[in-house]
């Protein structure tokens, strides 16, 4: 289906289809929620990577977040064609609390994910958050 052919997600849709995607980032699990031809488009802070398929997406996510994390949906907007959702994220590594926000970009195609743009935080440790206090106090959450 072109972009000139997608049918507008519905709210229902959007709210649902964003909690599978985070089930994704909290288990590692990929199921069903992306197409078998999924695209990822990744920004993490100063690079930038793609892949496409569900499988290689899945090995990605693996090597990226093996156990999963603890994810939590600050909003969810419908487009046209898909979803904008906001993630924030908490891990264990190597026994430290990690932080990380992410907001994506989806396209919807019969009620699966079929395309990511993911621009993300990238990694905060304790460090960074307590530097980011002292620096740039947040006014809203």
């Amino acid at each position: 289906m072109s972009k000139l052919e997608s049918t507008v997600v519905d709210d229902a849709i959007a709210q649902e289809l964003s909690e599978r995607l985070a089930d994704v980032f909290r288990t590692a699990d990929v199921g069903d929620v992306l197409t078998d031809d999924v695209f990822l488009d990744g920004h993490p802070p100063l690079w930038r990577f793609q892949l496409q398929g569900r499988d290689t997406f899945a090995a990605w996510m693996q090597g990226y977040s093996p156990h999963g994390s603890d994810v939590t949906v600050v909003r969810t907007v419908p487009t046209v064609s898909g979803f904008v959702t906001e993630l924030v994220g908490r891990h264990e590594e190597h026994g430290e609390t990690i932080t990380d926000r992410k907001i994506i970009l989806c396209e919807v195609r019969e009620n699966q994910i079929s395309e990511l743009t993911v621009y993300c935080s990238g990694d905060w440790d304790a460090d960074l958050r307590a530097r980011h206090a002292a620096e740039a106090p947040i006014l809203r959450p």
